[in-house]
């Protein structure tokens, strides 16, 4: 009879550290995940400053809108929240919006190179920054189930594993990103 109950509590000890594993594996997938979505926000800001002074040198009375992208940049850049820098992210993305809008206005700055190079790299970042989105969330997703789920939930709450929030923009966001063609601005 003692066996069979130090079989059982043999197994549960396995279990629970085979969960507890588990649990580490897909909190590190979340950082490793967040990791790329910060990498691909830092290569956006970057951009920015090159866009705006590209910008600026074409549209000089136009120095509000410059500014205030500038703000924003360094805004989003100083959230560390990840709600909050999803809403950050939010409003920068609509200023690089108004600044690449302002190139309609400006025949000569639409042709210029070193504008249109920076206008492909925006929207190739803003690509991966997609893809490291929805990665993001997915771990996220993966880690908060087995954080809620019977009977991870027991190990996570006693090893202190709390659920993480996801990174997402509002519904508008499709509405926000700067929609480019090679050659022409929508």
């Amino acid at each position: 009879m003692t066996s069979i109950v130090a079989a059982i509590l043999i197994l549960i000890v396995i279990a629970g550290v085979a969960l507890y594993n588990r649990l580490i594996r897909s909190r590190n997938r979340v950082d490793t995940a967040w990791s790329d979505i910060d990498v691909q926000l830092q290569r956006r800001h970057d951009l920015i400053p090159r866009l705006v002074a590209a910008v600026d040198q074409y549209a000089k009375y136009e120095r509000a809108t410059l500014e205030a992208v500038t703000e924003l940049r360094s805004e989003a850049m100083r959230v560390a929240d990840v709600r909050a820098r999803g809403k950050a992210e939010e409003k920068l993305s609509a200023g690089v919006e108004r600044i690449i809008a302002l190139a309609e206005s400006y025949p000569d700055l639409k042709a210029n190179e070193n504008f249109m190079g920076l206008q492909n790299e925006l929207v190739e970042t803003e690509n991966y920054l997609q893809f490291a989105r929805r990665y993001y969330n997915g771990s996220v997703r993966d880690y908060n189930t087995m954080t809620e789920s019977v009977p991870s939930n027991l190990i996570a709450g006693w090893f202190g594993f709390t659920a993480r929030e996801f990174f997402q923009k509002s519904s508008d966001e499709a509405a926000n990103v700067p929609l480019v063609k090679l050659g022409t601005v929508e």
